[in-house]
């Protein structure tokens, strides 16, 4: 604190304030409080990764998951292109629709005069295997999201970005295919945020669970998790179904990240942090 007498001809800045908090103070201490402020806040900036590296590290474990998943589901498919509804259904009983592909077995009816290479062994090994996989990361992801607020501070849309406008504003933007701003790389507009919260809440868990009702060993100590569905055969085309689903989201999320820059959406994914000419300009350097 200065005595107001000694410094009673200090001449300071027009528009600077001569006292604050009853004491005088001298221009040049301001400045340096002011540069520690804004060195301070650019480092906390700076330091501060887009993504934890838990997220990081379940994304790209789920998406390895999700392609094993995808190539195995498939040659699982191709053995038995035939979808029924039920508890019961095979090659003698009528389907509720059936793929216009060619069966890897010869039993099973398809208007086509050759069959696939079956590949059914090493298949449904693979996908039993990543499915489980998947199913601890996604736990692991659910654990880390509700104990650190991960979904409440960047999944949960704020009120106001559930307003008409807003969402048809985002929409509008998306059928352009108008490319985001790097601002918007710091955070997800509320499209994505619902996206993202329907895929992680209700596609992911209904996927699991219908897989696990396909499970004989699951179903016969947990006979409800199939009745629910009203059959193993139900079951299964849900879960198809839901598959499909999932592809049409991750085809849509690749696109997207095109879209808004490859580069500049896979560093932060990959190490956490912008590359300094990829990072947005205010968050680079202001205070």
């Amino acid at each position: 604190m200065f005595h107001r007498s000694r410094y009673s001809e200090l001449r300071l800045p027009p528009g600077l304030p001569r006292v604050r908090g009853g004491a005088w103070y001298h221009p040049h201490m301001a400045d340096a409080a002011w540069v520690s402020s804004l060195a301070t806040d650019v480092q906390a900036t700076t330091d501060t990764p887009r993504h934890a590296a838990v997220v990081r590290v379940t994304h790209w474990v789920t998406a390895l998951c999700f392609f094993d998943l995808l190539v195995s589901g498939i040659e699982i498919l191709i053995s038995h292109p035939r979808f029924y509804w039920g508890e019961t259904g095979n090659s003698l009983t009528p389907s509720l629709f059936s793929l216009p592909i060619p069966a890897s077995r010869a039993t099973v009816p398809t208007g086509y005069d050759f069959v696939l290479p079956d590949q059914n062994g090493w298949s449904r090994s693979l996908h039993f295997q990543a499915a489980w996989v998947a199913v601890f990361t996604g736990l692991l992801y659910m654990v880390f999201g509700l104990f650190t607020g991960h979904f409440r501070k960047n999944l949960l849309p704020a009120g106001a970005d559930l307003s008409w406008r807003a969402l048809s504003r985002v929409i509008a933007n998306h059928l352009r295919f108008k490319r985001p701003g790097k601002e918007e790389a710091w955070s997800y507009n509320v499209l994505q945020r619902l996206t993202y919260l329907f895929v992680i809440f209700v596609l992911f868990p209904l996927v699991i669970w219908t897989g696990l009702a396909m499970s004989p060993a699951i179903t016969s100590a947990f006979p409800s998790v199939v009745t629910v569905f009203g059959g193993r055969q139900s079951a299964r085309t849900i879960h198809f179904f839901v598959s499909v689903f999932l592809v049409i989201f991750l085809f849509g999320h690749v696109f997207m990240v095109c879209l808004a820059g490859f580069k500049t959406r896979m560093r932060p994914m990959i190490t956490g942090r912008f590359g300094e000419q990829s990072a947005p300009a205010h968050h680079r350097g202001r205070a």
